[in-house]
């Protein structure tokens, strides 16, 4: 890339410490560019606030803060979710916010007449991917900057010295210096004392958890709720008819409430490398658990099987970066057709980092109650001896076989 063509960037701008330092950086590596950054509000909340006056502060011309939590739940997480699609127990929280963001990010490029898009996504990661693959999708030409792969810095602790050096201002300091993202759907914690996969998180530490509570400190009283869905999509809580957005809202406080949706995991990265990470998604462990219940009545045998098998490629698609592709694109058509029928109510009791099932109806449940019983049915239990006999016969014949051959 011939830097001396590069007058104007737009940079994916949290106001974390890897796109805090990026400013000053792409000003003095990049011919003092013009910066324009970007974020993206996925449900991050409190990390909004004072964005754009340290943005500006630090060297950008302006910002832009898009709220995309609508489009983030509807297109993103609701799709996914329906899908079943879980990557190693990950809900994947990170990589389905990237997309939304990275898809905005071009809209903004080719809005102002930028030369690149730039992001704080490190060479070790999978942001990085999920990105800048979605820019290639929305700009196939378009310039990429990755400033971890070009800068010689070479740890967090060297970007804060970077930070202090150039007077960017921090909220984190070198104790509290876990890696996090943020998200209405979850927070991820990685790095410090988590890179020892021999350490336990420290749950019950105060400041460590900020959407949930450990189950130690949950109450001792269950709660019971209820959710509607209607073909796959949330639509109502406790009887409150709401948006998927606002029920996920709900969701967290209520699973945060009671230490539902922890997870510690060390799984495997697309780059090659394990990591290891604790993850809070405590509406979103709810929301799983609750849709694949009342799948559990609406769905048929062969259909359930068969997507239980292809959400683990949709979980991959979505981890690997690969959302704007042709398989992706097959999977969402399948899953919208096995959804048809997904519609009805689900009753669960949280209760100490535990969900249990306490009830569910659809007027398409599967489930007969009449055929099932084990009390008096219409059901021919006779029928059971030819079926045995048929499905038995490949083994009988193979019996026979070795008998007479021996």
């Amino acid at each position: 890339m011939n830097k001396n063509t590069i007058k104007k960037v737009v940079l994916a701008y949290s106001g974390g410490l890897d796109t805090s330092v990026i400013i000053p950086w792409l000003k003095e590596n990049y011919n003092n560019c013009e910066v324009i950054a970007v974020s993206g509000n996925v449900g991050q909340a409190d990390e909004l606030e004072g964005l754009e006056e340290k943005a500006i502060k630090t060297g950008a011309s302006k910002i832009y803060i898009e709220d995309l939590t609508d489009e983030f739940v509807d297109d993103f997480i609701i799709p996914t979710m329906k899908a079943g699609a879980i990557y190693e127990d990950y809900l994947l929280g990170t990589s389905t916010a990237r997309p939304v963001i990275a898809k905005r990010l071009v809209e903004i490029v080719l809005q102002e007449g930028a030369d690149a898009i730039c992001h704080g996504c490190t060479g070790k990661g999978n942001d990085q991917v999920r990105f800048e693959l979605t820019v290639k999708h929305f700009a196939p030409d378009m310039k990429i900057i990755a400033p971890w792969r070009e800068w010689d810095i070479k740890s967090r602790e060297e970007e804060i010295d970077y930070a202090e050096a150039h007077n960017v201002p921090l909220k984190i300091n070198r104790e509290t210096n876990y890696s996090k993202d943020k998200n209405l759907w979850h927070l991820s914690h990685e790095g410090l004392d988590l890179e020892d996969t021999g350490n336990e998180p420290q749950y019950n530490k105060p400041g460590f958890l900020e959407m949930s509570v450990s189950p130690e400190q949950a109450p001792d009283e269950p709660e019971y709720l209820t959710l509607d869905f209607v073909q796959g999509t949330p639509t109502a809580l406790n009887g409150e008819k709401m948006s998927a957005k606002e029920i996920i809202l709900k969701l967290n406080e209520l699973g945060g409430k009671h230490g539902v949706g922890l997870l510690d995991i060390v799984e495997n990265r697309l780059v090659g490398m394990k990591c290891r990470g604790v993850y809070e998604t405590p509406g979103g462990t709810i929301l799983y658990k609750a849709h694949s219940y009342l799948e559990t009545v609406c769905l048929d045998k062969m259909t359930a099987h068969k997507k239980q098998e292809l959400s683990i490629t949709y979980a991959e698609l979505v981890y690997n970066g690969q959302w704007y592709t042709p398989l992706k694109e097959a999977l969402d058509a399948f899953v919208n057709k096995t959804q048809e029928t997904v519609t009805g109510t689900v009753k669960l009791k949280l209760y100490k980092g535990n969900i249990i099932k306490a009830g569910v109806w659809s007027d398409y449940s599967l489930y007969s109650e009449d055929i099932a019983t084990f009390g008096e049915s219409d059901y021919n239990q006779k029928d059971a001896e030819g079926f045995i006999n048929l499905y038995g016969l490949p083994i009988k014949v193979k019996a026979m076989l070795d008998q007479k051959n021996k």
